[in-house]
């Protein structure tokens, strides 16, 4: 089993993100762009919100050097399909960073700068933890605004029991990866 569980996290995360882009890759242009509830902006922002979300956390846990920068724009990607790629390109690198932490890196101290400019210092575990469920809150938003759409949202549960095995084994597959 490599790297710590945050590894097996970083799995999911992939693995639900394929998922999800690859219904959200189905819609219309005006499926992805209309804002559709006042708790959520547009499937296609909430997508790329994921993103610069993602770039932030993974920037400041290998010293990265873009702190905030990573917001600079806020909609870095206007085409689904490069969203996409640059999602999965993320989310590799993070599973790649999950595959080699041990026990002594997940205690390790990382700076965050905050909005206002305050610094907060956070221990790697701290932040991985924050990050997937923040993108599991965030992929639930992005579900539920599925349901006013063409496309069925996929279901994001069936992960680690023997019995859903061959869902993302499949899925891994096209990943580059080997399956649950």
């Amino acid at each position: 089993m490599p790297g710590t569980s945050f590894f097996h996290q970083a799995r999911n995360n992939a693995w639900s993100n394929h998922r999800l882009y690859g219904v959200c890759q189905k819609l219309t242009d005006q499926e992805l762009d209309t804002k559709r509830t006042p708790f959520s902006s547009s499937i296609l922002q909430t997508l790329n919100h994921i993103l610069t979300n993602d770039w932030y956390y993974l920037d400041a846990l290998v010293d990265g050097g873009r702190g905030r920068g990573c917001f600079a724009d806020e909609m870095p990607f206007a085409a689904i399909d490069k969203l996409a790629a640059a999602q999965r390109d993320t989310d590799m690198r993070l599973m790649a960073f999950c595959e080699q932490l041990n026990d002594k890196d997940a205690i390790r101290s990382v700076e965050l700068v905050r909005e206002d400019a305050s610094k907060t210092h956070d221990t790697v575990g701290d932040i991985l933890s924050h990050l997937f469920v923040y993108q599991t809150h965030q992929r639930g938003q992005v579900h539920a605004l599925l349901a006013v759409t063409s496309q069925a949202a996929p279901p994001l549960d069936d992960y680690h029991l023997e019995y859903d095995t061959p869902f993302p084994g499949i899925d891994f597959s096209a990943l580059g990866r080997k399956g649950a």
